[in-house]
């Protein structure tokens, strides 16, 4: 362990470097996440059978190696910042990275490459003005009172065409026909389906935040647990934060076994090709949530009863049990991940439209972003709350005298109630048609257009 006793303060330099760094790598994540996933994701083409099918996987094993990197930093890296020191612990990632850089680059030119549509955000505003420009009119019931572009435009375009849906019809004013030309008035009935389908997904987005804050314990207070346990084997001392490494293991072998056999006989009940739904799968991480957190609590409780034993409540000593104690909530947070992560980010995907999907995916990383703020929000909330009237408090620097095992139970109670939450959204989410089958009814109605002419459309219009 690199001797710290005589470390110098930072300069006003040395911090500005420091937070300068942090927060261009939070920028950088913010613009690289979302967008590798979905330009990967974008490599298969959905009118190719045997691609299509492959694509189903895809979210699989994209989280698979995003882990099998995690896993990485877990062990080796942590072994290495704790005892050698930072400048090679930081150095190895940059020297990942540059090689990173340097393959992605010579991939490019053999990447299928979405041609840009503009930006979502101001197709989004626009069926949202036009809504409220109209805010007077009605919400024809028929979908042919409806502006709409020809279905030649979409095809020589290569877009696709979404049909008119019932879900938030306040919206469907802005396609109205009213004789306005202006695109900040008028829309057509895509251009407001595609500003439905990001809205859709809001309360989905919403009911993700709290199994973020969840996953935000694993390098916080799972870690500081583990500060205060033996982690003695032999010579040789476990870096707490390494504990990681197995929410990593078990996702791995989560995947694998999902991808590989859950799917598969899954299949044969439900007849899904992804076994089951994303929405369920995702209902499925939520309830291991709840499961950890129960874990958490009891394990906690016996963590204190022992340092009470042994006289460690006070001094905030070592005690005298095994760190791989903590093990189950560390698997069980992987297996959860397994499940709602990879669940969560091909759903935002899946969902988003064709336009839009580096937006959409963005929803999964905003999720684990808000999650992290909440959680430290409840961490000082709860905190300062346990504290009135004279109390000790829940949190205390010294974990000994702490209550842990309440807060995991209020994170329990949070999480029941989140998935109440949560089956009371999925009742009311239509899933989106798959793009496949849209493009499939549009060459079908461009067929018989040119069977029967330009006058008669079929019904599906």
């Amino acid at each position: 362990m690199p001797n710290t006793n005589n470390c110098r303060k930072a300069s006003t330099m040395q911090l500005a470097v420091f937070f300068g760094a942090l927060y261009t790598l939070a920028v950088g994540t913010g613009g690289t996440k979302p967008n590798i996933s979905t330009i990967g994701a974008d490599q298969f083409d959905d009118f190719h059978p045997k691609e299509k099918a492959h694509k189903l996987s895809f979210f699989n094993w994209w989280m698979f190696s995003i882990f099998f990197g995690t896993l990485f930093a877990n062990t080796v890296l942590v072994y290495i910042q704790d005892n050698v020191g930072w400048a090679l612990g930081y150095g190895l990632p940059t020297l990942g990275l540059l090689i990173s850089v340097v393959i992605f680059l010579a991939g490019t030119p053999l990447y299928r490459h979405r041609l840009p549509t503009g930006s979502p955000f101001t197709r989004m505003a626009k069926g949202h003005s036009g809504s409220h420009a109209q805010n007077e009119g009605f919400s024809p019931h028929d979908p042919k009172e409806l502006y709409e572009l020809d279905l030649d435009e979409y095809a020589k375009g290569g877009k696709f065409r979404i049909d008119s849906t019932p879900t938030l019809r306040f919206l469907n004013k802005a396609a109205v026909k009213t004789g306005r030309t202006d695109p900040w008035m008028l829309c057509p009935v895509t251009q407001v389906e595609e500003t439905k389908q990001m809205l859709r997904m809001i309360p989905i987005l919403i009911a993700t935040v709290v199994p973020s804050t969840m996953i935000a314990q694993i390098n916080t207070l799972f870690v500081k647990q583990g500060t205060t346990l033996d982690r003695q084997i032999g010579n040789f001392k476990i870096p707490a934060a390494s504990l990681g490494g197995f929410v990593t293991f078990s996702m791995l072998v989560c995947v694998v076994l999902y991808d590989r056999f859950f799917v598969s006989i899954a299949r044969r009940w439900t007849k899904n090709p992804r076994g089951i739904t994303l929405l369920q799968r995702m209902g499925i991480g939520i309830v291991f949530h709840i499961i950890i957190m129960i874990v958490a609590s009891l394990i906690e409780r016996h963590r204190l009863s022992v340092a009470k034993e042994h006289g460690l409540v006070e001094s905030g000593g070592q005690i005298p049990l095994t760190i791989f104690i903590l093990l189950p909530q560390f698997v069980l947070m992987g297996v959860a991940d397994a499940f709602l992560e990879v669940a969560k980010l091909e759903f935002f995907y899946d969902q988003a439209p064709e336009s839009m999907k580096s937006l959409g995916t963005s929803y999964s990383t905003t999720s684990l972003g808000i999650g992290n703020f909440f959680s430290s929000f409840l961490l000082t909330t709860v905190s300062d709350i346990t504290k009135k009237n004279g109390h000790r408090g829940w949190i205390l620097n010294n974990l000994n005298a702490s209550h842990l095992d309440y807060y995991y139970a209020f994170f329990a109670i949070l999480n029941f109630l989140n998935f109440i939450l949560f089956l009371f959204l999925i009742r009311f989410y239509v899933y989106k048609a798959e793009v496949s089958d849209s493009m499939e009814v549009l060459a079908e109605e461009l067929k018989a257009m040119k069977l029967t002419g330009p006058n008669q459309v079929s019904s599906r219009e």
